[in-house]
C-alpha cells in the first residue's frame, strides 16, 4: 500500500526540498518505487533532473518520476495516485507559501508530515506556527504522524540538546538530525547521498511504527 510523506513548512529555505530529494534517492537505491511531487510552481526539481540528465548525456530517464502540482490540487491528485497503488512511497515537497486550506487537505491525504527546522529563533517560530496550523488536521485524522526533522544542525551538537530546544513544538521528533554540510544542501535527483541513509532509516522507522 502506498505511503504518503509530505514535507511542510511555512517558510522557504527550511530544508523541505533537499530532504525530500535525499529521501527519494535513498529509497530508490533500496529498490523502492518512489514518486516525488513538488508544488512550487517554479518546478525547480524537474529542471534540476533535466540538467543532470543533460550533463551525464542520458537520454532515457529511468529514475523516480518528479511530478509538478499546485497547492490547490495536490491533495486530490494524491488521493487518485494512492488508489492506483503504483508506488511504495509518494513524497511531497510542498511550497513555502501554501494556503491554510491546502495544508489541511494535504495532511488529510498524508500518512506522515515532516516539518524541517534548524535551531535558529526564526526557524523555531515558523516551525511552531506550522505545527499549530497542522493540529486541526490531526484532530480529524488522529493516526496522522506529525514529526519534526532537525535540519542544518552543527555536527558536534548532541541529540539531547536538540531535543531540549525542540520539546515545546508539540510534535514528535525524528530521532536524528541532518548536519549542516554542503553535501546535504546540494542533492542530486539521480545519485543517492550515502550519508543520508541513517536519516532516511529513522524517517521510515517512525512512519511504520
Amino acid at each position: 500500500m502506498t505511503k504518503v510523506l509530505a514535507f511542510i513548512s511555512r517558510k522557504g529555505g527550511s530544508g523541505k526540498t533537499t530532504n525530500a530529494v535525499n529521501l527519494a534517492t535513498t529509497l530508490q537505491s533500496r529498490r523502492k518505487k518512489v514518486m516525488l511531487v513538488e508544488t512550487d510552481t517554479n518546478y525547480t526539481l524537474n529542471s534540476l533532473r533535466k540538467l543532470e540528465l543533460f550533463k551525464k548525456k542520458i537520454t532515457i530517464d529511468k529514475n523516480f518520476p518528479i511530478v509538478g502540482s499546485e497547492d490547490n490540487r495536490v491533495a486530490s491528485e494524491i488521493e487518485i495516485l494512492r488508489k492506483r497503488n503504483d508506488f511504495d512511497y509518494i513524497i511531497i515537497d510542498s511550497a513555502g507559501k501554501t494556503t491554510d486550506q491546502g495544508i489541511r487537505e494535504l495532511c488529510l491525504e498524508s500518512d506522515m508530515v515532516i516539518i524541517t527546522t534548524s535551531l535558529t529563533q526564526n526557524d523555531l517560530l515558523v516551525a511552531y506556527q506550522t505545527v499549530k496550523d497542522l493540529l486541526p488536521a490531526k484532530d480529524i485524522k488522529p493516526d496522522l504522524k506529525l514529526y519534526i526533522l532537525p535540519n542544518r544542525i552543527h555536527s558536534h551538537t548532541r541529540m539531547r540538546t536538540v531535543r531540549e530546544v525542540l520539546k515545546h513544538l508539540n510534535a514528535d521528533l525524528i530521532d536524528t538530525y541532518v548536519p549542516q554540510r554542503k553535501l546535504f544542501t546540494s542533492p542530486s535527483t539521480i545519485k543517492p547521498e550515502k550519508r543520508y541513509r541513517s536519516v532516511a532509516t529513522q524517517i521510515i522507522k517512525h512512519l511504520n511504527e
